[in-house]
């Protein structure tokens, strides 16, 4: 049995959750195992959190998914990680956990305030920005519409009611606690309003699903004694970023890494050849590492790369008569080719990963299916951990989703993971 089972649809979520509860002390271990959790996995461990890579699946299969981590683990407490801008299949995943858990509410607050995102009379922000206009795809800011398909009835949960403490909010919740489950969206602007939610939640009368990102998490107290796990001794040397995601956040960042550090690739050559590429960029990069000890790689430095990689898939379409070539898949396949041929050939002493698919990518072709949390971070939502399983069991690895992160965010990582005392 685990003190905590923590369900997330994404990896770069995944981890970012769990170092909320690393950072309070507990031992966490992040699984890529997904449906196939309870297969070789330890049944033992204290915060266990499992990426179902669920956000891009049809809703049904993402609720299968689901439903089936949650009745096949045997848990204490259990956390569904939602993404902090609400994409994904939010609410098929949360009306699962339900199903599959028998609470008797769930509390829903997305808010991640030290990330920008932050929900205030039922309306989720992004820096301030209604959600809808803050450019993730996600055409709803009102937490009750984007409940409104859910197969469960909705309350909202106030600035008002929070302001009153944790007794406050418990009683409020027990009030809407009825023979049916119920889902209870939460305002929250700041980390104080999580906690007391969190504490109102944890002495409501009834078992509670709380639902949220990295933000609620580190405010939720998990039952049983802590049992901390130590990291490996660290190996390897050198520090290897790999830059997968083209928010605007990401492009910033790696415009603040110095060219000497940078390899950039072809975009509309890895859409078109993402395994010929890779072979023809990975002795550059492993000769940049080995040299300077860092190395940057990334397929876009700006939006005229992002242009090129659509036209190259349109291209290959219309050529090709394909319905589908996604290009953001074909040049995350070569930028994970890259990094992994990179990490065979030199160890490096940390990976720094940015996007999720690129990440899981990665670390599933490093047979790194178990990530442990060092409760430590380069930054707000962007855990350090290290790779567990596999050949290069023991190097650092840092993932960042592509809006979160300072404009230092990389080369932080870059002058704190590839040092000897790092």
């Amino acid at each position: 049995m685990v003190n905590a089972l923590v369900v997330a649809d994404d990896l770069t979520g995944a981890l970012d959750t769990g170092h909320g509860f690393a950072a309070a002390g507990r031992g966490v271990t992040v699984s890529l195992s997904g449906e196939r959790t309870g297969e070789g996995d330890r049944v033992d461990d204290d915060v266990l959190v499992v990426d179902a890579d669920s956000r891009d699946e049809p809703p049904e299969r993402a609720a299968r998914a689901i439903e089936t981590i949650v009745s096949g683990t045997e848990y204490g407490l259990l956390y569904k990680k939602v993404d902090s801008t609400l994409r994904g299949n939010v609410v098929a995943e949360v009306d699962a956990a339900l199903d599959a858990s028998g609470a008797s509410v769930a509390v829903v607050a997305p808010a991640f305030p030290g990330t920008g995102r932050t929900t205030r009379e039922g309306v989720h922000l992004v820096e301030g920005k209604p959600l809808a206009d803050a450019g993730y795809g996600v055409e709803e800011s009102a937490l009750a519409a984007v409940f409104a398909p859910s197969r469960y009835p909705t309350e909202h949960l106030s600035l008002e009611a929070i302001a009153g403490g944790a007794a406050s909010v418990r009683e409020t919740l027990e009030g809407w606690v009825g023979a049916e489950p119920s889902i209870v969206t939460c305002d929250a602007v700041t980390d104080d309003h999580l906690r007391t939610i969190a504490d109102g939640a944890a002495a409501l009368n009834g078992d509670a699903l709380y639902v949220g990102s990295g933000g609620l998490a580190a405010h939720v107290c998990v039952p049983g004694e802590a049992v901390p796990i130590a990291s490996p001794p660290v190996r390897g040397d050198g520090a290897l970023a790999v830059a997968g995601s083209v928010n605007e956040r990401t492009l910033d960042q790696v415009a603040a890494v110095p060219d000497a550090d940078l390899v950039v690739l072809n975009a509309a050559e890895a859409v078109r050849d993402p395994s010929g590429v890779a072979a023809r960029t990975v002795p550059e990069v492993a000769t940049r590492l080995a040299r300077r000890g860092r190395a940057v790689l990334t397929a876009a430095t700006g939006p005229d790369d992002v242009e090129r990689a659509g036209e190259a898939a349109r291209g290959l379409r219309e050529s090709g008569g394909r319905e589908r070539v996604d290009a953001g898949e074909r040049i995350a396949r070569a930028l994970s080719l890259v990094a992994v041929g990179v990490a065979r050939e030199e160890q490096p002493r940390g990976l720094f990963l940015t996007g999720g698919s690129v990440a899981r990518a990665t670390l599933e072709e490093l047979d790194g299916d178990r990530i442990g949390l060092a409760g430590e971070a380069i930054g707000e939502g962007i855990p350090e951990g290290w790779i567990g399983t596999g050949p290069v069991a023991g190097t650092r690895v840092v993932t960042k989703a592509g809006g979160f992160g300072s404009r230092e965010a990389i080369v932080n990582f870059l002058d704190r993971v590839g040092t000897d005392d790092g």
